[in-house]
């Protein structure tokens, strides 16, 4: 189940809030400026098939969002417990960071959890099968994906060099509880 929880940025340890509903979660999210929608991810994908497969299989939904917002490029980021990268790509998105364009991904399999730091806030939302979200440019954010990552995102791009991130230096994300002791089976 997809959920939000809205901690204080200075009180990591428990959540002045938690939605757990989409609507919810999506007007809770749009008065920050945060796309967040539930897509139909319906397509079984083996555990062989390749960003062509997946993007091929969602290719009508993702040609209208790029169409609707200007994106030029996507692909696909997929992640299992078994990954040989899964530890430094894990470390590499825990670090709180921005992007000069939105962020957006479409989970078609699996669980993840974007932190934002808004403000004196931090919005964790924790994305599966089915969610859209799009973080705006300039956000603060990180991106915990858990010990045992199991997920596939297709991501969306106005710039072709793809994800691109700057780093803030701040600390912030050692201080909240790391994503994974309380990931649901999806």
């Amino acid at each position: 189940m997809s959920e939000l929880r809205i901690f204080r940025d200075d009180k990591p340890a428990a959540a002045e809030r938690v939605i757990t509903d989409g609507a919810g979660i999506a007007k809770a999210l749009e008065k920050e400026g945060i796309l967040f929608e539930r897509w139909k991810a319906d397509v079984e994908l083996a555990p062989a098939d390749g960003q062509d497969k997946v993007l091929a299989a969602y290719a009508k939904p993702i040609d209208q969002l790029k169409r609707a917002k200007g994106y030029v490029t996507a692909d696909v980021v997929r992640m299992v417990p078994d990954a040989a990268n899964r530890v430094e790509a894990r470390k590499k998105f825990l670090n709180e960071h921005q992007h000069a364009e939105d962020e957006v991904r479409f989970f078609v399999e699996g669980i993840g959890s974007f932190y934002l730091h808004l403000g004196p806030r931090v919005y964790q939302v924790i994305c599966e099968r089915n969610d859209l979200i799009s973080v705006p440019d300039n956000t603060k954010h990180w991106f915990d994906m858990g010990p045992a990552p199991r997920f596939t995102a297709i991501r969306l791009f106005t710039n072709p060099d793809g994800w691109v991130a700057k780093f803030t230096g701040a600390p912030i994300a050692e201080t909240f509880p790391p994503f994974g002791e309380q990931v649901r089976s999806v």
